[in-house]
């Protein structure tokens, strides 16, 4: 039997999903309370990632609904369950979809940022028992990557925690839960762009331009930017971008564009849409001997990469990354610093605000290409 002090059920807002592709409603839900190593968290804010778009669309992806997206958020840890140790009650959090247990062997290891106990949880479950924390009238709503921040409250293994600063501003900094780490860590660390190389970037949205600055601050020479949209590439020079392709000027691939106006291929790119195709476009459009190519967008609809083998005999690679190779807990806080010594650009991300009432306004720019990212406001 819990005890007066324990933490009790709450009721609050949240945008459900009701099935592919629908509207999202605004909700009461019920958000049970923190399960052992699991603490509950008053939401912020919370910015929309092309994962929630895409998953929400469930093109390629196996449907669970009714459910609670969003993944980037920050907050404050309103209770915690049995055996948190390092945050407590109006600790300022950001939160992350894949954890950092610090025991296992991808935690252990230099080489990794994954975690074999808190991956990406699939099934819109919580890790610990496979369970959720919400539900409507005792139906259960699923969870998205074991964080859904589109609710006022929402519970989050503590181990997918990244604890903040009081004086961090606790808005649009919640883009670093994801898009923009990603694409920032994908030239910076996953990479390890070389001073004077040569970047090209296929996809000119947030992760895209995260690269671009990742690039910048490594010292690349000329940054590339591949987008069909034109009013991206303007914005993309205040993150880095040099030149600019679009594909629908030419009539032969982009892959042969960028070949011809770098005299062989570049050093480094990245494709950050979610297309195969374009996949191996960017593999296409490396140089031999050391070219790389970083895949960085999820697919939301053939999944299937084929390419010939005779590039990466020549020397070129293949890599993919989630969350740019960041591990979460320790080398996330690095990034909060720079943001705070205005070292790296993060509120120029965000392009527009809304209330999470207007959650479906939100994802509809996104859909339209008409927005980097989208801060939610939940709470104070």
């Amino acid at each position: 039997m819990a005890s007066p002090l324990s933490p009790q059920t709450i009721t609050c807002k949240a945008a459900v999903a009701w099935g592919p592709g629908e509207p999202m409603r605004i909700e009461e839900v019920q958000v049970a309370p923190p399960q052992p190593m699991e603490v509950r968290i008053k939401v912020v804010a919370t910015s929309i990632c092309r994962s929630d778009l895409t998953l929400w669309e469930s093109r390629g992806h196996i449907p669970i609904f009714p459910r609670i997206f969003g993944h980037e958020a920050t907050g404050i840890v309103e209770s915690v369950g049995e055996g948190v140790t390092d945050l407590r009650e109006g600790d300022h959090v950001l939160t992350v979809f894949q954890g950092e247990c610090k025991k296992c062997r991808h935690c252990k290891s230099d080489k990794s940022n994954a975690c074999e106990t808190l991956g990406i949880e699939r099934n819109g479950l919580m890790h610990s028992d496979k369970k959720t924390r919400f539900s409507i009238n005792g139906k259960p709503i699923y969870h998205f990557v074991a964080v859904s921040s589109f609710s006022e409250y929402t519970v989050v293994h503590s181990e997918c925690i990244v604890k903040l600063s009081p004086d961090v501003p606790l808005g649009k900094i919640s883009v670093l839960g994801c898009g923009v780490s990603t694409g920032f860590g994908a030239a910076w660390k996953i990479a390890n762009v070389g001073k004077g190389s040569t970047v090209v970037i296929f996809g000119l949205g947030a992760v895209g331009l995260a690269v671009a600055q990742g690039a910048k601050l490594r010292g690349a020479s000329r940054i590339i930017g591949v987008d069909i949209n034109p009013d991206k590439f303007e914005r993309g020079k205040a993150f880095g971008v040099t030149e600019f392709i679009n594909p629908n000027d030419y009539k032969q691939p982009t892959q042969e564009v960028v070949k011809e106006i770098t005299t062989g291929g570049a050093d480094y790119c990245f494709e950050c849409v979610g297309n195969v195709e374009l996949m191996r476009a960017a593999l296409e459009s490396c140089c031999d001997g050391w070219g790389m190519a970083v895949l960085i967008g999820v697919p939301s609809g053939k999944m299937e990469l084929s390419a010939h083998y005779g590039p990466l005999l020549n020397g070129r690679t293949l890599k993919g990354t989630l969350l740019g190779g960041w591990k979460t807990r320790s080398e996330l806080p690095m990034l909060v610093e720079m943001y705070m010594k205005k070292e790296i650009q993060i509120d120029e991300y965000v392009t527009h605000e809304f209330p999470l009432a207007d959650i479906n306004k939100a994802y509809q720019l996104m859909k339209e290409g008409k927005c980097l990212r989208c801060v939610l406001h939940v709470g104070n």
